[in-house]
């Protein structure tokens, strides 16, 4: 519960038709399997404690009766339940027989919900034994000796915890032009629970399957869905006993049809949802329906759900070619667009060797292909300097060659050196100034080559350096487009080992070892033995952890706190908690300290749900201060 993470479990049992007594035991029995899986909510398939397929003997007060005593016992077992349990049962209600869920906990009933829409359709003719209930409409009932709120759209609210909100539709509510799950999830609703009797027929797994698919993504929820098993009456059907677990448009768990009954379980991230929510313009509004609260008391969920620690690279193998691809499209299209509408003769790159300007020159030779227009239009120049190196100066020009564009070799060590003059800098001291004066110098060249050549200077630099600031205000920070500005760093290196692995020979040998070198900004002095002796990573930490922290603080809002518990997850084995902990401490401050820098980019194409730019997806005063972030990570 901590974190917004609740555990839900979906189960089918063993169903004995009509035999309220023996499936008031297999109840019983999942109820203690959820109890050892540390379950926060319980959800088993609809009229479980009858059996759905009793037909006309739901008429009959001999199974009717039963059904209220199965309840007695289910109630009085929950007592001793951590877990809130949805059973459904036919209750009879004034002059009126309603399918009803249930949900109990800690020996308390805390509702009745009725289902809304009735089948009537084939072997589903539950309009000759049911009445619908109607959406909104709440009266008190006596149940089990305790009086108890009756009516459809009933939310169900932690007493502590605002986010943790669940309501229930059954089965056939959730297949109509309008369910009441619309009106619970704007009225609240983050977890959305739907006890069903499905039967299996050709096709219809699919359906089903898409079906509480899209409904978690259209209504940013939770979404739980518990079908009746196999064991039901088979005499005109057969029921799947499907069990799923959906998170805002993602499975999380699932059971397959037609399996034996069983259990799943898996925990969503409610605030995860509620951040969403928050930036939906069509959760502004309210339903007003209403609410019972219940207590359960809070406690750390443990996560059996695995966090991936590249969340920005393509994890199924299935949609790693045709994401990657897009992502390349939106990049081309974009750089395309700009050319032709500002009519440039050339496309100028400053190519370093290094991943980013690589990624950059891949996309510029697509754009001319686009365009119609030859490689040689794209002016890459190579801009040596104090810190180059042998193995980047070589990988930049065996790249622009294999490629086909006009390459240009500017040594500019002695222009540095007149500026370093100029101002009066020693330049044996390697300070900032002596860094940064390299990144303007390689800028102004640029800028000045693309007005010699009618051309635009096209940026390479990534997300995560945007993210970090580290980048040199007016240097590599400028640009007239920016084709790299949302695209991480550990998505660059997954872009270009992707073209890579379908580049001709000589172009994969060189995409290969531009992925092996180290990543650096080449701004000091190479070692003794000519090797790079100036790497990002040692300086400000590793990407893979940078873009883990970028992702989630601005794609679900999450704490820092919430952000340590989920790296250590995700990268267990790999960087201990005191490492994760060091490295998020450097990402929130200079996070916060560099927004300068980002208040004034370039244009760039977005190809994610995560991006920086200022004019649209983060806004954010340059001096906003970070103690609030920082001071809960320290006091973790």
């Amino acid at each position: 519960m901590k974190d917004g993470f609740i555990r839900i479990a979906a189960a089918s049992i063993p169903v004995h038709v009509a035999d309220p007594r023996a499936n008031a035991e297999e109840i019983l029995h999942a109820m203690e399997q959820a109890e050892k899986e540390q379950a926060n909510l319980l959800l088993l398939p609809e009229l479980c404690v009858t059996g759905y397929s009793c037909g006309d003997l739901f008429g009959l007060d001999t199974l009717l009766d039963g059904a209220r005593a199965a309840l007695a016992q289910i109630v009085e077992a929950s007592r001793d339940c951590y877990a809130v349990t949805v059973v459904s049962l036919p209750l009879r209600v004034g002059a009126g027989l309603y399918n009803c869920a249930v949900p109990v906990v800690r020996g308390k009933i805390l509702g009745a919900v009725p289902k809304v829409h009735l089948p009537n359709h084939g072997e589903f003719y539950e309009v000759r034994q049911f009445t619908p209930g109607k959406l909104g409409q709440v009266q008190q009932i006596t149940l089990c000796g305790q009086s108890v709120p009756f009516g459809a759209g009933l939310l169900f609210a932690h007493e502590a915890l605002n986010f943790y909100c669940f309501g229930v539709e059954i089965c056939e509510d959730a297949w109509v032009v309008s369910p009441p799950s619309e009106a619970m999830a704007l009225s609240g609703a983050t977890i959305l629970l739907n006890p069903s009797a499905s039967d299996e027929v050709i096709g219809k797994a699919a359906y089903r399957r898409e079906l509480v698919l899209a409904t978690s993504a259209r209504e940013i929820c939770a979404y739980a869905y518990a079908s009746a098993a196999p064991s039901e009456s088979t005499q005109d059907m057969v029921f799947s006993g499907h069990l799923l677990i959906c998170e805002n448009g993602a499975t999380l768990a699932e059971q397959q049809p037609l399996a034996d009954a069983g259990m799943i379980f898996t925990e969503v991230d409610l605030l995860r949802l509620c951040h969403d929510r928050h930036q939906n313009t069509g959760f502004r509004g309210d339903e007003g329906l209403p609410r019972v609260s219940f207590a359960q008391e809070i406690r750390e969920t443990p996560l059996s759900r695995r966090f991936e620690a590249n969340p920005f690279v393509p994890s199924n193998p299935e949609t790693v070619r045709e994401r990657t691809e897009n992502i390349l499209r939106i990049q081309t299209c974009g750089l395309k667009k700009r050319l032709e509408h500002t009519r440039a003769a050339t496309a100028v790159i400053g190519v370093s060797g290094g991943l980013d300007s690589t990624l950059a020159l891949l996309v510029a030779a697509r754009a001319m292909d686009a365009l119609g227009r030859p490689h040689t239009d794209v002016f890459a120049a190579t801009m040596p300097c104090f810190g180059t190196t042998r193995r980047t100066k070589s990988n930049a020009v065996v790249l622009c060659e294999a490629l086909g564009v006009t390459l240009k070799e500017i040594d500019i060590a002695a222009s540095v050196k007149q500026h370093l003059s100029d101002i009066g800098h020693d330049p044996s001291v390697t300070d900032v100034t002596y860094e940064n004066a390299q990144a303007r110098e390689r800028t102004q060249v640029l800028m000045d080559l693309a007005n010699q050549s009618g051309g635009l200077v096209i940026g390479t630099g990534d997300l995560s350096e945007l993210a970090l600031g580290w980048a040199t205000y007016n240097g590599d920070h400028m640009s007239m487009y920016a084709v790299n500005s949302s695209v991480p760093k550990t998505l660059v290196r997954h872009i270009i080992r992707f073209e890579a692995d379908r580049a001709d020979p000589a172009l994969r040998a060189v995409l290969m070892d531009i992925l092996d070198t180290p990543v650096s900004p080449e701004l000091l002095p190479a070692s003794a033995d000519g090797e790079i002796s100036q790497r990002t990573e040692d300086l400000v930490g590793p990407y893979a952890l940078h873009d883990f922290f970028l992702y989630h603080l601005l794609r679900f809002g999450s704490t820092p706190k919430k952000i340590l518990r989920l790296a250590c997850q995700a990268f267990d084995g790999e960087f201990d908690e005191a490492t994760i902990r060091k490295w998020l401490r450097t990402f929130l401050r200079r996070f916060f300290a560099q927004q300068f820098k980002r208040s004034c980019l370039p244009d760039g194409p977005k190809v994610g749900s995560v991006t920086l730019s200022p004019r649209g997806d983060w806004r954010m005063p340059s001096d906003a201060c970070a103690q609030a972030w920082l001071r809960e990570l320290d006091g973790i």
